[in-house]
């Protein structure tokens, strides 16, 4: 099954990611783990480049679900560009979308992905209402 990316999105950030080669398995190509670990790279970077570190006594970004469109294999040596993108905003969580391609290969996806991102009162182990200046930035 695949999970297509909507046409309606707010690109947010580009960034480059080198592969490594302990990011390979025995098949010679990226782990399917470490295209996650990718996501996660590029949300905390988008994250922190809005002047947000995340705060357990405070409130933050949590994800509740993701998924992964595993469409090309990424190999080593190389770098990923990923690009992450913001839509539909909720009360309190919004979607976020990846992609990713090789440098070398501009335009060609490899693996495009998303998850439902949730702000949350990390204290009470809560949703709460998105800030106002999320809100803004998603929308």
């Amino acid at each position: 099954m695949r999970f297509d990316l909507p046409e309606q999105k707010k690109l947010t950030l580009e960034m480059v990611i080198p592969i490594r080669w302990g990011d390979m398995d025995m098949m010679g190509h990226v782990n399917n783990t470490n295209y996650f670990r990718y996501f996660e790279i590029v949300r905390i970077e988008w994250f922190e480049r809005l002047g947000r570190r995340l705060n357990p006594a405070g409130e933050g970004i949590v994800i509740v679900n993701t998924f992964c469109n595993f469409i090309k294999q990424l190999e080593f040596p190389g770098e990923v560009l990923a690009r992450h993108y913001v839509a539909n905003p909720g009360r309190s969580s919004f979607e976020a979308y990846m992609t990713l391609e090789r440098t070398d290969a501009p335009g060609v996806i490899c693996a495009s992905g998303g998850a439902t991102t949730v702000w949350v009162d990390f204290p009470k182990q809560k949703s709460a209402p998105l800030p106002e200046w999320l809100r803004e930035l998603v929308a």
